[in-house]
């Protein structure tokens, strides 16, 4: 049995700002809140950029800066 994967830093904020920018009707003001979600997020664990995984799986990639 595969063990799971832990979850890379701020992918859920990340996710959810994506989701957000999907939705119709489009809600800037929720946008803009998981937006600063996202920043204070990347700020607090002094993420420096973002890569997308390869096709084969499902989560984002978050490099971070050690």
């Amino acid at each position: 049995m595969d063990e799971p994967q832990p979850q890379p830093v701020c992918a859920q904020e990340a996710l959810n700002l994506l989701n957000c920018v999907t939705e119709s009707p489009f809600d800037q003001d929720k946008c803009y809140r998981l937006l600063h979600s996202l920043r204070e997020c990347v700020l607090s664990k002094k993420v420096k950029k973002f890569s997308l995984a390869e096709e084969e799986q499902t989560k984002p990639i978050v490099k971070k800066n050690s």
